[in-house]
């Protein structure tokens, strides 16, 4: 069987949660619970770095504002993992040349990423900070679901991502306004910092 929904998959993942991906398949290659999973993914000192970062993530990731940051800090890492992950996976199976999976993983890990960022603007104008919380656990949980399913029935999986991630681009399209208005919010605060840090270094009058 071709490896490509599970490359497509493990793409959307990385898009939402990068450290979590890498994690849960070494975690499932380690244990022995599938034989698909490379040994790069497998290595101890990945696992350790891939639990580490998940574990910064989890927090950051929960907490308003500070989310956006972190997912702006990953607009990069993100897609670069998605294809990293979707050519070690395709090496692996011999089923799909590594580059085209590269280019599949990681294209749709910055899809995937963008979808989140999007609507993570949206949550952001919302004074209450439980709704974040919220969706990032329920983002953790898909995540770590859906990798788990890959490994078995990569097909359904893929159809899954695939849903979720056209319903994503659709949500951020219907929070656009809520976007503007997270980015109208951060040009201010931006433009007040500058005003404020020119105002104090201004010489005084006398």
């Amino acid at each position: 069987m071709s490896v490509l929904p599970l490359v497509f998959t493990s793409g959307w993942a990385s898009g939402i949660n990068a450290y979590a991906v890498v994690l849960m398949f070494g975690v499932l290659g380690a244990t022995g619970v599938s034989d698909q999973v490379p040994q790069a993914l497998q290595r101890p000192d990945v696992l350790i770095a891939a639990g580490v970062f998940f574990l910064c993530e989890a927090v950051a990731d929960k907490v308003p504002y500070v989310d956006s940051i972190w997912d702006s800090v990953h607009t990069v890492i993100r897609p670069v993992a998605g294809a990293v992950v979707a050519a070690l996976l395709a090496g692996e199976s011999g089923s799909l040349p590594e580059l085209a999976a590269g280019a599949v993983g990681g294209s749709t890990a910055l899809i995937s990423h963008l979808v989140k960022a999007g609507t993570r603007m949206a949550i952001n104008t919302s004074p209450e900070p439980f709704s974040n919380i919220a969706v990032s656990v329920a983002e953790d949980l898909g995540v770590a679901g859906i990798i788990s399913f890959a490994v078995f029935n990569p097909v359904a999986a893929a159809v899954i991502a695939g849903t979720l991630l056209v319903l994503g681009i659709v949500t951020v399209l219907f929070l656009a306004s809520r976007i503007r208005r997270f980015l109208r919010r951060r040009a201010q605060r931006r433009e007040e910092k500058r005003t404020g840090a020119v105002g104090a270094h201004r010489a005084p009058d006398w």
